[in-house]
């Protein structure tokens, strides 16, 4: 039972009334009592809309009880046959198209922007889905802190840019000098789209043992994955996010640099300085960010005892460590050993935060690869990242020689 049907006939019993009451004004108008014929219509409107009356208070208490059944259910259970439905009705347009969608099905997924041009909009199970596998997949979302929004534009996130100076000794009475240089500031994370096109066999979509929306979301994963991660490394901050290896006032300055000790590659020194650096209140969470072929020279560095500085976890829940700190590998780290290049990180990554928009929108593609026999299909999603917290970080950049 739905509330739609329930307002349909709550509007069909005020236009029951309305047609009784205008036979009775129209008497009364006329300064007399209402003819055998008015009464006998007036009648009839009143006893359909007393029998409306009781659809509908029946409607409601069926309502009622079906909203008990579902406060009583377990919390991630509430809500599953809406998401259900939308499942169902998304995986009949990838694997169909939007022609085939009943008229509730589309409603459901209709993004209201583009209806007849193929733009629906993925349930949020599907995107939920999709960010939590490109979590897994690539290391920045998997440390980072992920936010998502749904309503607002963007996400303000409020900077201490100039702190108090320390407390002064004082006497009994006084109260110390003035002191003004408390300064705040707000930097803005506000999601871009980024997207991505994937083409898929009509053969696998009809034939396929698992299901459609399975199959395109998994490509997605990783191309939206793979995108999203260039970015939250070496992007500008134009229209896309903010990268831990593009020097920044708004990210991280090149205050925030640390030599190597080498031009072409990195020293033990270099890699002590780097991690000395940090603040030690960032080192419980801290680790090393470098591409795999930093990592092979680094396993060959000793220090000054003959001891390499990467150790081998020896323990099932212990990683391998660099100066004690565990490290990340990430394809898509700068790797050119050169004078004065980024060549790795260490720092706490919770402090670069990401900002998701649940608002995918999926295109179905049917005449434009009808020849090689695919579909294709174009996924948008909206996201943004950027470094909070700049003291978090240090970045390593290439001596120069």
């Amino acid at each position: 039972m739905t509330t739609l049907k329930i307002r349909e006939m709550k509007q069909k019993r005020t236009d029951l009334g309305a047609k009784a009451r205008a036979i009775m004004e129209g008497a009364t108008g006329a300064g007399r009592a209402m003819t055998g014929e008015e009464n006998t219509s007036f009648d009839a409107l009143m006893d359909e809309r007393d029998q409306v009356d009781s659809t509908i208070e029946r409607m409601e208490k069926l309502l009622d009880d079906e909203r008990d059944k579902v406060d009583d259910l377990p919390d991630d259970q509430r809500g599953k046959g809406k998401d259900d439905a939308e499942v169902k009705a998304f995986r009949a347009y990838l694997l169909n198209g939007r022609a085939q969608l009943t008229e509730q099905q589309a409603r459901a997924l209709n993004m209201g922007s583009d209806p007849e041009g193929g733009f629906l909009m993925a349930p949020q199970q599907f995107v939920q889905q999709l960010l939590q596998a490109v979590d897994d997949m690539v290391a920045i979302r998997r440390l980072a802190t992920v936010q998502q929004i749904t309503t607002a534009e963007s996400l303000g996130v409020p900077t201490l840019d100039t702190d108090l100076n320390d407390a002064e000794w004082t006497a009994e009475l006084s109260t110390g000098s003035q002191d003004d240089s408390l300064r705040f500031g707000k930097r803005e994370l506000r999601p871009n789209p980024v997207a991505k096109r994937v083409k898929v066999s009509r053969t696998l979509l009809r034939r396929a043992a698992i299901s459609p929306e399975t199959i395109v979301r998994q490509r997605m994963e990783y191309k939206f994955g793979v995108t999203q991660e260039k970015a939250f490394m070496t992007g500008d901050g134009n229209k896309k996010p903010l990268g831990l290896f593009t020097a920044s006032s708004d990210g991280i300055p090149t205050s925030r640099d640390v030599a190597t000790g080498s031009a072409t590659g990195f020293t033990g020194d270099g890699l002590i300085d780097a991690k000395y650096s940090l603040k030690s209140q960032y080192w419980a969470n801290a680790r090393w960010l470098f591409h795999r072929d930093a990592i092979r020279i680094v396993r060959k560095i000793k220090d000054d005892n003959g001891q390499y500085v990467w150790q081998p976890g020896l323990a099932a829940d212990r990683p391998d460590t660099i100066l004690d700190a565990p490290f990340e590998i990430n394809e898509f780290v700068p790797n050119t050993f050169t004078n004065g290049n980024y060549v790795g990180m260490f720092g706490d990554f919770s402090f670069y935060w990401i900002v998701d928009a649940l608002a995918m929108e999926v295109q179905r593609l049917v005449e434009l690869y009808a020849e090689s026999n695919q579909v294709g299909f174009i996924g948008r999603l909206e996201s943004d990242g950027m470094p909070v917290m700049a003291e978090a970080f240090i970045r390593l950049k290439a001596a120069t020689s």
